[in-house]
């Protein structure tokens, strides 16, 4: 399997990655309400790492929205981009996900990361980077909240609570996708609003706990990295 390098021109160092997020960050969309749930085309982005050999598998995974069917897929393997320093993962991740996206004959639609984006330190995580890089509508739904507080939120499918920053400023939400299971964490990427993203989160977890777009990326990338080192 070919290995994705990493860009020339990519960040080396914190420094440089800082002032790449500063400068791409202005350039996030948030007043656009995003495509409706259930319509055209969702693709669930996801990376496996193989950390004794610095590489990164990514999946692309494309989905008929209303029906939840597989239209394609597709994966790239890559070395990891950039060292492991907090807030800024997408760096490690980027360069792998483009080449699986850009392998893709389907129009993607909306984008659905195993992440963050405006919940985030610094409001752009890799669904905002993503979504800038592309200019797709991209959400980030995540398993665990990173930095962020929030309130107690009911029992039931549906039910949340705001995501809240030190200042007061709802990042995100805490949803919870099914009865009686953790919630959920989503925000905004870009050109989506958050009332969308919990809509489009919740119609992609119609039987599990995560959307189906994250859990067939998860796997379909899992196998690509077995596959990537059993060829090494």
């Amino acid at each position: 399997m070919m290995i994705i390098e990493t860009p020339p021109d990519w960040p080396a160092d914190e420094p440089a990655a800082l002032a790449v997020q500063d400068e791409l960050r202005t350039r996030v969309v948030l007043d656009e309400p995003g495509p409706p749930p259930a319509t055209g085309l969702v693709t669930g982005v996801d990376v496996a790492y193989d950390d004794e050999r610095d590489v990164v598998a990514a999946a692309a995974v494309v989905l008929d929205a209303a029906t939840l069917t597989v239209v394609e897929e597709a994966t790239a393997v890559g070395r990891v981009a950039f060292p492991y320093i907090p807030g800024l993962l997408a760096f490690r991740e980027i360069p792998t996900v483009l080449a699986a996206l850009e392998s893709l004959t389907a129009d993607p639609g909306l984008v659905v990361c195993d992440g963050y984006g405006r919940a985030h330190p610094r409001r752009f995580g890799l669904a905002a980077h993503l979504g800038v890089l592309t200019g797709l509508p991209v959400i980030g739904v995540a398993k665990n909240p990173f930095v962020f507080s929030y309130g107690e939120l009911g029992p039931h499918r549906g039910d949340f609570a705001p995501l809240l920053a030190d200042d007061g400023e709802e990042v995100g939400r805490a949803l919870r996708t099914q009865d009686g299971v953790k919630p959920l964490f989503v925000s905004v990427g870009h050109r989506v609003s958050l009332e969308g993203a919990c809509a489009h989160t919740l119609h992609l977890a119609s039987r599990y706990r995560l959307p189906e777009t994250t859990r067939r990326a998860d796997r379909l990338c899992r196998i690509a990295l077995e596959q990537a080192k059993a060829g090494t």
